[in-house]
């Protein structure tokens, strides 16, 4: 029989890289947490509608990448293809609007695009939305957490920061009509895309990296010429609290974000450290979003990042910390002593539940054991023999460094233990890491 396979472009992740993925969502959920969000956990699947009032029903995600399916009850359903329409229902639906919340949410989105390094068609986001402020106070809030996130990740000096404001809805509208305007007179010198996003989604065409239509692109009417003066003094308030933290940014008129929910300031980290620049988080705001969505009136801002390419990031930086090796390796050389070894472990763990403690499961010689304990890079095997067991003793066998090959009262085991892997304050700082493994 042939071996099924996994889905095209929904993929696997094994060890090790699971573990890189640990690292970077506990330290982003440690971060978010140390600025008063909190997790929100929403279905992996919604009602189409959701995303067709929410994203736009001309939007690319909603016209061609979802993967979208009727129920037994005829109803349309949909896998996420981002999170913040589901994170604005979940708030409106369980009545979270009385009071201004932050809330972040991880987990798997899916869109049907070619599968290609850095994007899949099954892809984690993280994301983070706040609500019932209006102030750029939270837009800047946001960012600022990210260019702490990067630090705290290492990849400060690798990503950029691009900010644009698109106004009020009615300043939208109205740059809008004048684009459209302006690029009818070039339709047919448009690529295919952007003739289709002329009458669907013009502000699109802006992201187009199809060179001769950004060649007419050049003479095309400018988005901040159009700003009603609300926005342009959020936009500038955004600016000065950005300065006030020493965080650079460049100002990008083309930048208009692909959903149509987005008001006044979006922004995009981008970075060229993975060869063509690529967008690594993006957000921004989208004050009639909750209203649009059936709620009572309320400002929202947020973004979402990508953890895929985010990860590759990480990588090309070379800013992943060391997987780290156990501590002891757990040995025992015959059947008879497995009840005083499994025991042995057990106590150790329970003394000291910072240190990373393997077992060897099955039989084998001490010898090929031993080879195991030393290729794992483990500090200490603990070895329990015929005689060992039967008298109430284990050998214990430093495999790193110096010190010599003890044979002991089990008694014994958690105080010499401590005294070969560090002091108190090492062992310490081992449970730090091992919470971020």
């Amino acid at each position: 029989m042939s071996r099924i396979q996994s889905v095209r472009g929904m993929n696997d992740v094994l060890p090790p890289t699971s573990e890189r993925w640990n690292f970077v969502e506990n330290t982003t959920s440690e971060l978010f947490e140390q600025y008063g969000y909190r997790e929100l956990r929403l279905p992996l699947i919604e009602s189409t509608g959701l995303f067709a009032r929410s994203i736009g029903e001309v939007t690319d995600i909603v016209e061609k990448e979802m993967y979208t399916f009727d129920d037994r009850n005829g109803e349309s359903l949909s896998l996420r293809p981002e999170g913040t329409a589901g994170a604005v229902r979940a708030v409106i639906q369980h009545n979270l609007l009385s009071m201004p919340g932050r809330y972040y949410y991880r987990g798997p989105m899916f869109r049907y695009e070619r599968p290609q390094k850095g994007r899949q068609r099954q892809f984690y986001q993280i994301g983070a939305e706040v609500f019932g402020h209006s102030t750029p106070d939270a837009d800047a809030e946001l960012i600022i957490m990210l260019s702490r996130l990067w630090r705290r990740l290492g990849v400060r000096d690798h990503v950029q920061l691009e900010l644009n404001s698109l106004g009020s809805p009615e300043a939208r509208a109205s740059y809008r009509a004048s684009l459209v305007d302006y690029l009818a007179q070039y339709e047919k010198r448009l690529d295919t895309d952007s003739q289709r996003r002329l009458s669907t989604n013009p502000l699109r065409i802006l992201d187009s990296k199809n060179p001769d239509t950004q060649e007419l692109l050049e003479g095309a009417p400018v988005l901040e010429e159009f700003l009603d003066e609300d926005s342009r003094d959020d936009f500038a308030k955004l600016q000065d609290l950005l300065a006030g933290v020493g965080i650079p940014y460049m100002v990008n008129p083309r930048l208009v974000r692909g959903l149509d929910y987005y008001n006044k300031t979006v922004f995009e980290w981008v970075t060229d450290s993975l060869g063509a620049q690529g967008t690594v988080c993006a957000g921004g705001r989208y004050d009639g979003l909750v209203e649009q969505m059936g709620g009572r009136a309320t400002p929202g801002v947020g973004f979402a990042m990508g953890l895929e390419r985010l990860l590759l990031l990480i990588e090309a930086c070379g800013k992943y910390p060391e997987s780290r090796a156990p501590d002891v390796f757990v040995i025992a050389t015959v059947d008879a002593a497995k009840r005083s070894a499994f025991a042995g472990a057990d106590t150790l763990r329970e003394q000291h539940p910072e240190l990373f403690i393997v077992q060897q499961l099955g039989d084998g010689s001490i010898k090929s054991q031993l080879k195991k304990a030393n290729k794992s890079g483990a500090r200490i095997a603990l070895l329990w023999g015929e005689d060992e067991a039967a008298n109430g003793m284990v050998t214990v066998k430093p495999l790193r460094g110096d010190g010599d090959q003890q044979t002991v009262p089990m008694t014994q085991l958690v105080p010499l233990v401590r005294d070969l892997m560090a002091s108190k304050e090492e062992l310490r700082s081992m449970g730090t890491a091992d919470a971020h493994r």
